[in-house]
Order: structure tokens, then sequence, then C-alpha cells
């Protein structure tokens, strides 16, 4: 059904409250029930307005109640993105955790703060979900292709310093990461400028373990 076309029904606008809401759909239930007993075509016409009223009233209530749940989901989302950026990894998780519904943008929320406690592999699997649940969402494809250049580009570092140096940590879990600010969920699942970073802090790990081989 039309939303609008709903309210034409109803015979208000999007503004009224929802008690104003109701007592408009009350008082045209009551002249419609009434009139559906008049003889004739007017009897039927009441009839087949009271059931089109009580059809966009129902409507009417449920979008609005779903409108309601998204706004609520958004304000959270938002908040979760602030906790994010103040460093506060603890709090948005605890925030994602009150969620029953967990929807495209809550497992990319999810990746963002496993990203940032380093854990790559699960920063991957969220990223997957969110991408399965809404495929055609760029923001998502594009932090899961800068996050697999970053996870090759930790393999590929791990290779390097094992050949120099045997008490390499074999866990895979290099933590590259500098615990700064919180950038754009984009940048933040392994753009350019992370990868700068790693690739310089990589190059210091090596030097530093050829350095310690070497006394």
């Amino acid at each position: 059904m039309d939303i609008n076309k709903c309210y034409q029904i109803l015979g208000c606008d999007a503004n009224l409250s929802d008690d104003e809401l109701y007592e408009a759909y009350k008082t045209l239930r009551t002249k419609y029930q009434n009139d559906r007993f008049l003889s004739g075509e007017e009897g039927n016409i009441a009839a087949k307005k009271l059931t089109e009223l009580n059809d966009a009233y129902l409507f009417v209530v449920e979008y609005r109640k779903d409108h309601l749940e998204n706004t609520d989901r958004s304000q959270a989302f938002l908040r979760i993105d602030s906790f994010i950026k103040a460093g506060k990894i603890n709090e948005a998780q605890i925030e994602l955790d009150k969620f029953d519904e967990r929807n495209a943008e809550w497992h990319y929320l999810q990746s963002v703060v496993f990203y940032r406690k380093n854990w790559i592999n699960e920063s991957k699997k969220q990223l997957e979900i969110a991408m399965q649940m809404d495929d055609n969402n760029e923001k998502y494809k594009n932090a899961y292709d800068k996050l697999c250049k970053q996870i090759n580009f930790n393999e590929q570092a791990k290779n390097k310093a094992s050949q120099n140096n045997e008490n390499w940590n074999k866990s895979g879990n290099a933590n590259f990461s500098d615990g700064g600010s919180y950038q754009e969920p984009d940048d933040m699942m392994g753009g350019d400028a992370c990868a700068d970073y790693c690739c310089r802090l990589a190059i210091c790990n090596l030097l530093l373990n050829c350095c310690c081989n070497c006394q």
C-alpha cells in the first residue's frame, strides 16, 4: 500500500501524533459502521470504506513502528561509531551486543571493532556477512578489498621476517596497529595510509630482528 494514500483515506496527514491519528480513525470508523446499515448502495459503499479504513490504519501504524525502529537503530549505530572514534572499543562492543536483530550495518561495525582489537580474521568474517546481506553496498566492498590487501601484506611481512628470525611469532596475529585515532570506516579497514604505516613498521621490525641476530 502507498503510505500517502493511507493518510488520505484516514483524512489526515503525516504530522499528526499517534493519538491524533487514532482519533481521526475512530471518528471515521464510527461513521462507516453506522452507514453500512443503510439500504442499497450507500450501505455497500460504507462497508467497503470501513474495510479500506481499517487496512489503511493498520498499515500506517506498522509503517510508523518500522520507521521509529529504523530511526532508533540509526541513532544507535551513530553512537557506536562515536565510541569507536573516541577509541572506546569496549563501549562500542557493549552497544553492539544489545542488538537482537543484526543487519548488514551491524556486522560492518562489528568488523571495525574486531579490526581495532587486531582480530583480523574475525573482522574479515563479519565483513563477508555484511556483504552477503547487502551485496550492493560499496562501503562494505571497499573495506573488504582493503582488508584483504592488508592481510596479504601481513602474510608477506611475516614470511620475510621468518626468514631472518627463527623466533618470529607463528600465531599469524602480527600487530601493525598504531592504536591511533579512529578514521573513516573505509580507511579503517586497511586504507592506503594504514598500509604505508604497516610497511614502515614491518621494515623497522625486520631491521631490529637482523640487528638482534647479528649480536
